[in-house]
């Protein structure tokens, strides 16, 4: 039975068989009983993680250690509000701070993000509206005119699944509610180039 760790760009945590691309972590979220029903974060030090790192072997959701979240690929990570982790994925870390607009120390840019990302004591996703679809840039994950979830790659938008990615469509027309957080967009219009599993499943 699959454990309910794999992340949506929607911001939901749920359980679902398909492997994830990138690992995740935000703190210890789960207890005996599996995921707590309301917890979503403990800490605003929202990592992406590679799966395997060093030879390090973890048991998935064991008893007072953080909660190993999973995503399909590094868009999703980005879309739920997560940044590159400075320690497995440094040259990931470096690059993507030489695209982002924040300065200073990493707490610096999470506390920016956090912002961003989430809906203070309601521990939902912030979402932004408004947002011109034909000036977003590769990566980002929208919410388009039929609120159906996807990621913009080229002059195509890629309806999102959890196990993979539906068959795409032109790029949406006008104004579109923004997942990924914006100042995760500016590092992309900078010149950082997420990963993006388009295809997998469709």
């Amino acid at each position: 039975m699959p454990l309910q760790n794999r992340v949506q760009p929607t911001g939901e945590i749920i359980a679902h068989p398909a492997r994830g691309g990138f690992m995740g972590n935000r703190g210890i979220l789960h207890d005996e009983n599996g995921l707590h029903p309301r917890r979503r974060w403990v800490h605003q030090n929202w990592v992406c993680c590679r799966l395997e790192f060093k030879g390090r072997r973890r048991k998935l959701m064991a008893p007072r250690c953080y909660t190993e979240l999973f995503f399909l690929d590094e868009a999703v990570a980005f879309a739920a509000g997560h940044r590159p982790c400075a320690e497995c994925r440094r040259a990931d870390y470096e690059a993507f701070r030489n695209c982002c607009e924040i300065g200073g120390p990493a707490a610096a840019l999470d506390k920016v993000l956090h912002v961003e990302r989430a809906v203070a004591r309601r521990f939902l996703q912030k979402r932004h509206a408004g947002f011109a679809a034909a000036d977003l840039p590769e990566g980002s994950f929208i919410l388009d005119e039929s609120g159906q979830c996807g990621v913009i790659a080229g002059d195509t938008f890629h309806p999102y699944r959890p196990d993979g990615y539906a068959a795409p469509k032109p790029r949406p027309l006008g104004e579109v509610t923004l997942l990924t957080p914006p100042s995760i967009i500016n590092a992309f219009r900078a010149g950082y180039r997420p990963q993006i599993l388009v295809g997998a499943g469709g």
